[in-house]
């Protein structure tokens, strides 16, 4: 598969999935409003993206993009604009 454009298809890394509030609560991943960005491995990117490559790791604006479901494998499409950070190795 390949993105067009300024796209990006990643993959998303699942983080903690639990989390405890002051009041004991436990909250998923999903449910933390504090957390307005999620981690993601660029599977690939389109031909108009620069400074990222296929295999880094970003974080994202979780609102963005959409799922896509490929041989029963799920990913999800982005924008460039959409990511805030590349972490380097």
């Amino acid at each position: 598969m390949k993105a067009i454009g300024s796209n990006i298809i990643i993959d998303k890394i699942k983080e903690a999935p639990v989390s405890k509030t002051d009041g004991g609560l436990l909250l998923t991943e999903s449910q933390r409003q504090d957390v307005r960005y999620k981690k993601a491995k660029i599977v690939n990117c389109g031909d108009l993206v620069n400074g990222i490559k296929e295999g880094d790791v970003i974080f994202y604006d979780k609102h963005a993009g959409h799922r896509v479901e490929i041989d029963n494998d799920v990913y999800y499409v982005i924008r460039l604009q959409d990511v805030v950070i590349v972490l380097w190795e």
